[in-house]
């Protein structure tokens, strides 16, 4: 018999993993709902026309298809069929690839129940058919927040600013905020003289980070990019502090631009709503957020102190409710990618001040009559709303006390023969070695927090 396996990019959480999982998404739950965003969810599954056609040619191949039920190759002559003409007559399902189109669908399907602005949040796991490698997985956590139905700048104001809340309560301290419009992106492409290879080059641009400025030169004159062209578009795509002073550069730049004069502005709304003191927000002209259905502001927030690729991303998408019927819907929103932060915070050793085991107590009973007298106080604690355990036998002190350790449980209470006699209990503290006979009545007021 082989050996039990999971599918590759997928993982087992232990008891310890998940806690400090749980702890990054209730930090990032407590700032959304401050900020007046609410929960819903959507299925693990949408339909593959749901899916298809919202995140460009390279998005699709890494959609997860579900094959349909029963026999699915049942009156189909497969000698004259090709896979790409075949998959729609065997599947009709796909596992989520993120939750933004879900979002859409949901916002079409319940619009005469949900009052706009619509601001909810979200986070759930999503599924891509990428290559395994590190901090890059095929089931993998998102956790996002989104307003539909208004314009206004003061959205993405608020997203930056949910940024510096969740990452300074997670003590992640060293990170940068990159922003950038996409209409600045098809200005600057405009005047490279290249309007009709946009999402081409977009595409090649958006590897940057992963293939180096050599990489994209090189992809962009394989595309048949002059030289000049090319020299144009990098001139441009650089990194600079988000300020007044740059934005009057940029409108010299693009002073003759349409596209480029809009994005400007609302760039200048949002620095003006955010102020000038937020030294880790800068402008990125280079990011360009690979997805087709952004149209607007574009974030990505990547830490500095560590070599990993963006720990956050997002942007505005406005005609992405369109595509299932419902015109004239602007959308933005953010999503914070929950595994790689966790990684972040595990490499950068920030769990070391939290405590996850949930056990306030454990009961350590030295005979089998004591357990009774045992499980009697810790339901009365739990109507304290105190977290207790009884070890569930008479097992030797030691092997009690190392499960406790091992699950990191603050305080035991060691009950044998003299202790249920009379009424107590010897209280110990795991962290200081220190204990004390403690009477029952005494132990029930006791903080044990």
């Amino acid at each position: 018999m082989s050996k039990p396996s999971i599918p590759k990019g997928t993982r087992d959480f232990q008891p310890l993993i998940l806690a400090k999982r749980k702890f990054i998404l209730k930090t990032i739950e407590i700032v959304y709902q401050a900020y007046g965003f609410m929960e819903i969810q959507t299925p693990s599954m949408e339909n593959l026309s749901t899916l298809t056609g919202k995140y460009g040619s390279e998005g699709d191949q890494l959609l997860f298809k579900i094959v349909n039920s029963g026999d699915y190759l049942s009156g189909i002559d497969i000698e004259n069929e090709n896979s790409k003409s075949l998959l729609p007559k065997i599947s009709e399902k796909g596992l989520r690839y993120d939750l933004t189109v879900p979002l859409a669908r949901y916002v079409v399907m319940n619009q005469n129940d949900i009052s706009f602005p619509f601001k909810r949040y979200q986070m759930q796991p999503v599924w891509r058919a990428d290559r395994p490698q590190k901090n890059r997985y095929r089931e993998f956590w998102q956790c996002d927040a989104d307003v539909l139905g208004t314009k206004s700048m003061l959205c993405e104001a608020d997203f930056i600013a949910i940024y510096q809340e969740v990452f300074k309560k997670l003590g992640i301290n060293e990170f940068q905020i990159k922003l950038n419009h996409r209409k600045l992106l098809e200005a600057t492409i405009e005047k490279a003289g290249q309007s009709n290879n946009f999402k081409e080059i977009t595409i090649i641009i958006d590897k940057k980070d992963k293939i180096g400025e050599d990489g994209v030169k090189k992809e962009l004159q394989v595309l048949g990019l002059s030289d000049d062209s090319i020299s144009i578009i990098f001139s441009l795509l650089k990194i600079n502090s988000f300020d007044a002073d740059f934005l009057n550069h940029l409108k010299t730049v693009f002073s003759e631009s349409n596209l480029g004069m809009e994005a400007i502005k609302d760039l200048e709304t949002i620095l003006s709503l955010i102020g000038t003191t937020n030294n880790n927000v800068v402008i990125d002209c280079s990011l360009a957020r690979g997805l087709d259905y952004y149209t607007g502001c574009i974030f990505e927030v990547a830490p500095t102190n560590v070599s990993m690729g963006s720990i956050s991303g997002g942007g505005r998408y406005d005609n992405l409710t369109a595509m299932f019927g419902l015109n004239g819907v602007s959308g933005v929103g953010i999503s914070f990618g929950l595994d790689r932060i966790y990684d972040l915070m595990e490499e950068l050793n920030l769990f070391s001040a939290q405590k996850f085991n949930f056990t306030n107590i454990l009961f350590c009973p030295m005979d089998e009559n004591t357990i009774i007298y045992c499980n009697e106080i810790a339901n009365s604690l739990r109507q304290k709303d105190f977290n207790v355990e009884v070890y569930p036998s008479a097992a030797k002190l030691n092997k009690q006390l190392d499960y406790a350790n091992k699950k990191q449980i603050e305080w035991v209470a060691i009950v044998g023969e003299n202790e249920y006699k009379s009424s107590s209990v010897m209280l110990k503290n795991m962290e200081t070695g220190t204990q004390e006979l403690i009477e029952k009545h005494d132990l029930l007021i006791k903080n044990l927090g």
